[in-house]
């Protein structure tokens, strides 16, 4: 199903004319730890918990609205009884041996032979790994990636020391969403950039004899919030990447790109929590729950579609991401009126009606309806659209 969704979301593309697309990758695991009968899974980190793994590649506009899948991989971990035997053993194995190649896989999966586009993959810390950055380089793609290593450079000095000697170009203020335990909340921070050479690591080349590494030219982005609200870890951010960051507006464009990075975490909660419950599914078989997460993640994707173009582009017609049927049997149920509107209502105002389907009230202080109360919508929706196809048949497309 992925090649199908990836097709679509290629299509997408093509009709709305991007010249640069992000590629947000990210991991997430699914735990079935009370599913002991479930055949096919694996463990998880603890190297205990049942589950299994999916690493997911979301389409992302420049303007921050999610567009499609690009590539999904689902694996399972084999119970290993020499798990904390083997500290940092996986340092020994080529990269195509490790499970670090999903970030490699995703990259590639997103990188069409036919794109009139170029794809950025935006990837975080567990992304930092120099045969990435060398198959973007090869590819032709851009990256985003924030750095966790203290890199070998060009020059006698490491990554963090060069960082240490560069001057604050610009503060600016810009909005974090909602992460873990903290609420969103507007930073400001000070920007430096620079632009370094990277080596690769020591011995990798030995490693990786079919993945021949070089130096890199690369730039530095980093971003320190120096006074960060009373009881709130200081957003640090040090950012690598090949996009040609000649200026400080640059610099900061790639800063609000990396931000877009939770998208994919946005995504990963509708799967769970948000709306699907992927995790509550009572299918027996791993190959079973990975064709049903590929189901689920096609309503996963449209749900934050909806929901971010609406706040991107409000006053647009909502045939934008509803087809005629659709819109039409939600304006006659929303005005309780046998008659649909004459015309496609705005995208804003079918994204609040789907939200009160859901419970959204619309209150002044209530702001735009969020993915989850939208998914509820959409359920109730669902219903309401099956009823009026019923006395509005779609027409026949078949072979006469």
């Amino acid at each position: 199903m992925i090649d199908k969704e990836r097709e679509a979301t290629y299509q997408r593309l093509q009709s709305q004319g991007e010249e640069l697309v992000l590629a947000v990758q990210d991991t997430t695991t699914f735990n079935f730890s009370r599913h002991e009968h479930t055949q096919g899974l694996g463990v998880l980190e603890d190297n205990k918990t049942l589950g299994f793994f999916a690493h997911t590649s979301l389409a992302v506009s420049t303007n921050g609205v999610p567009i499609g899948l690009l590539d999904q991989q689902v694996w399972s971990r084999p119970y290993n009884p020499h798990s904390r035997r083997k500290v940092n053993g996986h340092q020994a194995l080529p990269i195509t041996e490790k499970e670090s190649m999903k970030w490699i896989q995703g990259l590639r999966n997103s990188v069409g032979s036919q794109q009139t586009w170029r794809t950025v993959t935006i990837c975080d810390r567990e992304a930092d790994i120099y045969e990435l950055f060398q198959e973007a380089d090869n590819l032709g793609a851009g990256f985003i990636i924030r750095a966790v290593r203290d890199r070998k450079l060009e020059s006698d000095l490491g990554l963090k020391a060069s960082l240490l000697q560069l001057p604050c170009e610009r503060q600016f203020t810009f909005n974090l969403e909602r992460h873990d335990e903290q609420a969103a909340r507007q930073a400001t921070v000070e920007l430096r950039y620079t632009t370094l050479t990277l080596q690769p690591p020591q011995n990798r080349n030995v490693l990786n004899t079919a993945f021949p590494l070089t130096p890199l030219v690369v730039h530095v982005i980093e971003v320190l919030e120096k006074t960060p609200p009373e009881g709130v870890t200081a957003l640090h951010w040090v950012l690598l990447t090949n996009l040609l960051t000649a200026n400080v507006e640059d610099a900061q464009r790639w800063v609000r790109f990396y931000s877009y990075r939770w998208l994919v975490e946005r995504f990963h909660f509708v799967l769970k929590t948000g709306g699907c419950h992927f995790e509550d599914s009572q299918l027996r078989t791993f190959e079973a729950l990975t064709r049903f997460l590929a189901l689920c993640s096609t309503v996963a994707w449209r749900i934050l579609w909806m929901t971010y173009q609406a706040r991107q582009t409000p006053d647009t017609p909502c045939t934008v991401v509803l087809t005629d049927p659709e819109w039409q049997a939600l304006s006659a149920y929303m005005t309780n009126s046998p008659n649909p509107f004459a015309e496609p209502p705005s995208l804003r105002q079918a994204i609040r009606w789907i939200g009160q389907l859901g419970g959204f009230i619309g209150r002044k202080h209530d702001g735009e309806p969020g993915v989850k109360v939208l998914w509820r919508g959409w359920l109730s929706f669902q219903s309401i659209f099956s009823a009026w196809l019923i006395f509005h048949p779609l027409p026949d497309v078949g072979n006469v």
